[in-house]
């Protein structure tokens, strides 16, 4: 039997720190964001947070990948038009309205010019995953890669171009997705 080293990993902290991350995102902005701030808004000390996470990227990266499995999840009901209204208006509120959002937008600004941020980034595309699983419904013939770009692009350049949510109507590009 194995021992592992050190204290089990408490998942009251865990939650702790995730929720700590997006509100002083959200509060302070990335680059004011500090190892030392998240602990002490979590309440647990630098040494629990440095045990589990070596930046505030990764920390970040866990907050936003864990509500963004959550928030873009949609259930199948049968009709591709409605199924894919209903992703496009979950990813149009991630994007633009959650704290989780926000710590995505951040990450992504982050990895222009970090290769450790990008290099988190690209090993786990949260929002790709949650597209190919509603098109693996809606389109299975299709390249799913292809059409998880061709879907998300639309909103992702509106949102993170400044543009904002209230131009996109996501009925209309679920229609000229699937045209």
């Amino acid at each position: 039997m194995e021992s592992k080293v050190g204290r089990p990993r408490s998942e009251r902290a865990r939650e702790a720190v995730l929720h700590a991350v997006d509100d002083l995102l959200v509060e302070v902005g990335y680059a004011a964001v500090t190892m030392k701030g998240i602990a002490e808004r979590a309440g647990v000390s630098r040494q629990t947070v440095y045990r589990w996470w070596s930046t505030k990227a990764e920390i970040l990266f866990e907050a936003s990948a864990a509500d963004a499995e959550e928030e873009l999840a949609v259930p199948p009901t049968g009709d591709t038009l409605g199924d894919l209204t209903t992703y496009l208006q979950a990813l149009i509120n991630f994007l633009a309205n959650t704290h989780a959002g926000a710590a995505y937008r951040a990450l992504i600004g982050e990895a222009q010019h970090d290769p450790e941020v990008a290099q988190l980034l690209a090993g786990k595309d949260i929002l790709g995953d949650s597209a190919r699983t509603v098109l693996a419904r809606a389109t299975p013939d299709h390249d799913l890669d292809d059409a998880s770009a061709r879907l998300i692009g639309p909103v992702f350049f509106a949102i993170m171009s400044g543009r904002g949510p209230s131009r996109l109507d996501p009925q209309e590009l679920a229609r000229r997705f699937l045209a």
